[in-house]
């Protein structure tokens, strides 16, 4: 039979956004200071509509660093993981920042930084 006749693959949404967290979470693995030891896993969410993805993903991070640069390679690292595994495009991406980790409360026991 040939392809146009068998009809189409739907990738569900749940899967696509369990995607776009891997995809979050190896962008993070780059730097020791991008993610603390205590900082919790990326949780996206995602709107698709005719193979076009929105994606919306809450982070934490290690800080200091450089917060900006981390938001985009976890921009560019979710469309490009989308795009090559879903066959999906990703125009949006918006990334939330929901904690920062320091280095200074991890190594002191979560006391508080004054």
């Amino acid at each position: 039979m040939p392809a146009g006749e068998r009809g189409a693959t739907r990738i569900a949404d749940r899967v696509v956004a369990k995607i776009a967290s891997q995809a979050a979470r190896e962008a993070l693995r780059g730097g020791a200071e991008a993610r603390s030891a205590e900082a919790g896993p990326p949780y996206a969410d995602v709107t698709v509509r005719d193979d076009v993805v929105r994606v919306r993903v809450a982070v934490e991070l290690g800080y200091p660093s450089d917060i900006g640069a981390q938001c985009g390679a976890v921009r560019r690292r979710i469309a490009e993981r989308v795009r090559a595994l879903a066959g999906m495009e990703v125009p949006e991406v918006a990334v939330t920042v929901e904690r920062l980790h320091s280095v200074h409360t991890v190594s002191a026991g979560r006391e508080r930084v004054r």
